[in-house]
């Protein structure tokens, strides 16, 4: 795959697999309104500057339909239908030279995503900001859920390598899982973690929001306290030392958000994700 290649966003609008709350996949345009927004420039903290010609590109919105909600009696879509055309886009935006940057939708996203790239790299590490470490078996039944991405990803040998910063809602059963498949959990209490932050190989960042502490992002649908302030996200987001070939940022809910203030959030997370993938080892 091409690891120089010109970041590119797409929108995922999608959060069908959601356990709690809908409203993630209506994220993708207030990232990209906040991101564009005139209050701030377009510079990152890393002297990049967003705004210059083909540094980045915008692939839009890929479009999806809800789950279910197709007329009764036709043949209704499914999560799995629209996970094969996630896939099957970040896998030919990576055909075509690019390095997808993701705006999420729900967590599940990552999963389909992962496989896309898969098709072109399986020596992946991916570097995974969260609250919670999305590593159910199953989540009321449901295998595709968001708190299960991660399980998919690594019994199917899809990243030779997990780390998992700022996670503070493990349970028993997420524990258990870590340690079959090797996770590296790097817990808040253990913060910081920059030295868990470099690898030799590619990598995708999987940004969370609600890794944040809600004080400084409340527009998501599971608000865990003691979390990260923004300063500390990018302070991370900037220790990574590798070749970043794609990242996604996902679980911002507007629905819940105050006076947008997450939205300005997860477009400032977006820019320094930008930022680090454009500037030179």
């Amino acid at each position: 795959m091409n690891e120089k290649g010109v970041p590119t966003l797409l929108g995922i609008p999608f959060d069908a697999c959601s356990s709690y709350l809908r409203g993630a996949g209506e994220a993708p345009p207030k990232i990209r309104e906040a991101l564009h927004c005139t209050a701030s420039n377009d510079w990152t903290e890393l002297g990049v500057n967003l705004r210059a010609d083909g540094i980045h590109e915008d692939a839009g919105d890929l479009k999806l339909a809800d789950p279910g909600s197709r007329p009764t009696g036709e043949v209704q879509d499914t999560p799995e239908d629209a996970f094969h055309l996630i896939e099957e886009h970040v896998a030919a935006l990576i055909a075509e030279g690019k390095r997808p940057v993701l705006l999420g939708g729900d967590h599940s996203i990552t999963y389909p995503i992962v496989r896309g790239f898969a098709r072109h790299c399986r020596a992946l590490t991916i570097f995974h900001f969260d609250a919670h470490p999305d590593l159910y078996d199953e989540f009321e039944g449901n295998r595709l859920s968001h708190a299960c991405p991660f399980a998919r990803i690594m019994e199917t040998g899809l990243a030779q390598r997990l780390v998992q910063v700022g996670i503070r809602g493990a349970n028993q059963h997420q524990r258990e899982q870590a340690k079959r498949f090797g996770v590296e959990i790097v817990e808040m209490r253990g913060l910081p973690a920059y030295d868990k932050l470099k690898a030799d190989g590619p990598v995708y960042i999987s940004f969370d929001v609600d890794v944040l502490d809600p004080a400084f992002a409340p527009g998501i649908s599971h608000r865990e306290p003691g979390g990260m302030s923004v300063r500390e996200a990018i302070a991370h987001l900037h220790a990574i030392h590798a070749t970043i070939v794609g990242a996604d940022v996902v679980e911002y809910n507007p629905v819940q958000d105050v006076a947008g203030l997450t939205a300005t959030v997860a477009a400032k997370i977006l820019k320094e994700i930008l930022g680090k993938m454009l500037q030179p080892l």
